[in-house]
Formats: C-alpha cells, sequence, structure tokens
C-alpha cells in the first residue's frame, strides 16, 4: 500500500507500534514518541530528551493542562499525570 499523504501515514504510525494506557501512575525508563490525551489531562511531570532547554524553553512547560485531542510528538521517557489518561506510544515496532 503506498502512503497518499501525511495525515495516512500518521494514522500508520500511531496504530502499528505498541503504546501504553495510563492514568496517574508514573511511568519512567520508557522510550515513546508521541502522547495522545483522548480527554482533558493534567500532567504532573515529564522529561523528554529533545525539549531544549534556555530562555523560554524548558520541560516544566509541560506541566499543564491538555485538552482533549491533544497529541505531544516528543522523545518521552518519563511521565505522571495527576488526573486524565494518556495514550503512550513506543518508538519501536512490534
Amino acid at each position: 500500500m503506498a502512503i497518499e499523504n501525511v495525515q495516512q501515514l500518521l494514522t500508520e504510525q500511531l496504530g502499528k507500534n505498541r503504546c501504553d494506557v495510563i492514568s496517574t501512575t508514573a511511568m519512567t525508563d520508557k522510550d515513546y514518541y508521541a502522547v495522545f490525551f483522548p480527554v482533558e489531562s493534567v500532567v504532573a511531570s515529564i522529561t523528554a530528551a529533545n525539549i531544549q532547554t534556555g530562555t523560554g524553553s524548558s520541560a516544566a512547560r509541560l506541566h499543564t493542562t491538555f485538552a482533549a485531542g491533544t497529541t505531544l510528538f516528543l522523545a518521552v521517557s518519563a511521565i505522571t499525570l495527576t488526573s486524565g489518561i494518556a495514550i503512550c506510544y513506543y518508538d519501536e515496532v512490534i
């Protein structure tokens, strides 16, 4: 099957790798490349290797409430929610 557009490619990627469905349990030592929030969710902490730190940029800015339907595309190694649900997609293919 040929990939016809970016949306189709994204759908294929998010649907084919394994994932964790989390709530308030701290997830550490992970290799997520995307985190989807199907319901409004509050992030208490997050660690992502590709977030640049410096003036105006830090992972702490993501310790906030995310609306239902939000997806973060980051190299996440740890995440904890205060409330809500997150579907965390692993980088490796099964």
